[in-house]
């Protein structure tokens, strides 16, 4: 508690000390010396209160300064309150949220238009260290739900950046310019002429809807207790990564889907190399050569890189003469950062490189609001099974594609 707070309270109980004391019109020694005390103390006090206005008020001028900047990191406490649970059961019995969790729907709600509930991207975020409900052992101990198995998200291995857009579109600029830098021929020569400074944008808009589908039966509420939230958070995350992993890679820019990078490399830019053979290290290696000379990445470390499994198979099985050392095993060990996938990459003939230069990610996925989640009361009202629809907004776009290389025509997988 600030000091003058306190001070200001400790008057006010002088005050009303004073006014019990002088109301009397015959006061006892005692009372009387009282009375001087409180007087001084009063006095001395309206000293001490003016100067610790003064002393406080850099300390405010400090204070919301951290206000500006501690909402985010509010927020994000907010959010690890955030229990999906609450937000089935609101659905499917009616019960009313509380605590975050109905603080942060009620927040969301204000800032968009949504047709069944709310719920943030964070709080799909798989949580670790949480216990769960372990069940009661009368007559039959029900074990935390074991999920559905989903791989990783490729696309954050791969150097992709998450943004999410509260409204509207939002539009990178792109340099597209050359500074060219000139000798003065002579003493009176001119230097190289100026080059317009341009560039061109790389939007990302709302027009793709991504739906996950989940049917929760009312055995699953009833009996699963608190393992149904992070079973339901789990699965949700799960689905919906692995979905936005097809479409960033593999999206076809029409159905709904947006434009992923194997489809949209031609428009964007992106250099496609044919290797036309095995897929070796040499090959591998002179694409990161490539990227080298393209100012885009200082080293094989810099660079990230997406197989598919049948090119891990293939290359473990070719040993360098007169070694146990495999194509593999080289190129692992100079190319650190190598990621297979066979949903990211359905084409075993097919590679992508990409590379961070400066800070900047190589693509963006943009997800817009929270994800809508939404009850169908009608389909499965008889069984009383619980129908959730998610309906999240997101789209992919590229920042420079000198960060981005595919390579075609991989053979021997």
């Amino acid at each position: 508690m600030l000091e003058s707070v306190k001070i200001n309270r400790r008057q006010s109980e002088i005050r009303q000390e004073l006014a019990s004391l002088v109301g009397k019109e015959q006061p006892t020694e005692d009372e009387t010396r009282s009375m001087e005390a409180l007087d001084t103390e009063y006095k001395t006090n309206e000293t001490r209160y003016r100067a610790s206005l003064v002393a406080e008020d850099e300390e405010r001028s400090q204070a919301g300064k951290e206000l500006e900047t501690r909402s985010d990191t509010e927020w994000q406490e907010v959010i690890n309150g955030f229990e999906v649970r609450q937000v089935a059961l609101n659905i499917d019995e009616g019960k009313a949220l509380d605590g975050a969790t109905n603080e942060i729907v009620t927040e969301l709600r204000s800032q968009g238009g949504y047709q069944g509930i709310p719920i943030p991207w964070q709080a799909l975020e798989v949580r670790e260290g949480e216990t769960v409900s372990s069940g009661t052992p009368n007559p039959v101990s029900t074990r935390p739900i074991i999920e559905r198995l989903f791989a990783n998200s490729m696309a954050s291995r791969m150097g992709g950046q998450m943004i999410n857009i509260p409204v509207g579109e939002v539009e990178f600029p792109l340099t597209t310019s050359k500074v060219t830098a000139g000798w003065a021929l002579g003493e009176t020569g001119d230097v190289s002429k100026p080059q317009a400074y341009t560039t061109l944008d790389r939007p990302l808009k709302p027009d793709h809807n991504l739906g996950v589908q989940m049917k929760i039966t009312r055995k699953t509420l009833k009996q699963s207790g608190g393992g149904l939230e992070q079973a339901i958070r789990r699965d949700m995350n799960g689905a919906i990564g692995e979905a936005l992993d097809k479409a960033v890679f593999n999206g076809i820019g029409s159905g709904g889907e947006p434009t992923g990078l194997f489809t949209g490399a031609e428009d964007w830019g992106i250099t496609e190399t044919a290797i036309g053979a095995a897929a070796s290290y040499a090959a591998f290696r002179a694409a990161v050569v490539r990227f080298m000379k393209a100012n885009a990445a200082a080293g094989a470390g810099d660079v990230n890189l997406m197989l598919n499994p049948d090119v891990f198979d293939a290359m473990d099985d070719l040993l360098i003469s007169g070694t146990a050392v495999s194509d593999w095993d080289r190129l692992i060990s100079k190319i650190k950062n190598v990621h297979l996938s066979n949903h990211a990459i359905t084409d075993a003939t097919k590679a992508i490189m990409t590379t961070k230069v400066g800070g900047v990610a190589p693509f963006f996925i943009g997800t817009w609001g929270a994800v809508d989640l939404i009850r169908d009361p009608y389909t499965k009202a008889p069984s009383g099974s619980l129908m959730l629809t998610a309906i999240t907004t997101a789209d992919v776009t590229i920042s420079r594609a000198s960060q981005i290389e595919i390579l075609t025509g991989i053979g021997g997988a």
